[in-house]
């Protein structure tokens, strides 16, 4: 089994350079790069041939990274993300400081904070939030594992991180979706 800390250097040399990878996540496999680099998030729309209308999650490793990004955060975010028993992805309104082709339509960002030890190290080395999206060409299912990501994926991403490969991951995030105004409207269970 690779060592953490020597996938975590791996995948920051790729990032830093505007490539993107595959990854464990605290959910299923992603596909990331810094969501902060325009060029790279075309990439991984190019590689899963999706439109670039449809936006991306961004996955955050604590509140610093997340008032760097929203200036204003209902209350009722935090809330919701001490209650939740499962990793749960906040829509929030009106980001900044990310690539503008991550952004919905809306102008709102979902993002997920998460403790998951490769995807936190990797974005404190990045200092920056990472792009997560599902390991697969759009339109296709989710793969579960390592094994049911298709070769296309595999050849198309700068670096595949060797960890976790036999891990079978439950379902992907909880989605929800807070206005300024502090409506809550659930996007997916």
């Amino acid at each position: 089994m690779a060592d953490i800390n020597t996938e975590v250097h791996n995948a920051f040399e790729i990032i830093k350079n505007g490539g993107i990878i595959l990854y464990p996540t605290d959910t299923v496999w992603g596909i990331g790069c810094d969501a902060t680099n325009e060029e790279a998030v075309k990439k991984i729309y190019a590689l899963k041939q999706r439109e670039e209308t449809k936006s991306m999650i961004v996955l955050m490793n604590g509140e610093r990274m997340m008032y760097n990004v929203f200036k204003d955060i209902p209350e009722v975010a935090w809330q919701i993300l001490d209650l939740s028993e499962k990793p749960t992805t906040l829509i929030l309104d009106n980001p900044r400081n990310v690539a503008k082709n991550i952004v919905a339509e809306d102008n709102t960002l979902g993002v997920r904070i998460v403790t998951e030890p490769f995807c936190f190290k990797l974005m404190e080395r990045m200092k920056k939030p990472l792009v997560s999206t599902s390991a697969n060409i759009s339109g296709q299912p989710t793969p579960k594992s390592f094994k049911e990501i298709s070769p296309e994926i595999i050849k198309g991403v700068d670096y595949v991180v060797n960890l976790h490969h036999d891990k079978i991951s439950q379902n992907p995030s909880t989605i929800i979706k807070l206005g300024l105004d502090s409506q809550v409207k659930v996007i997916r269970k």
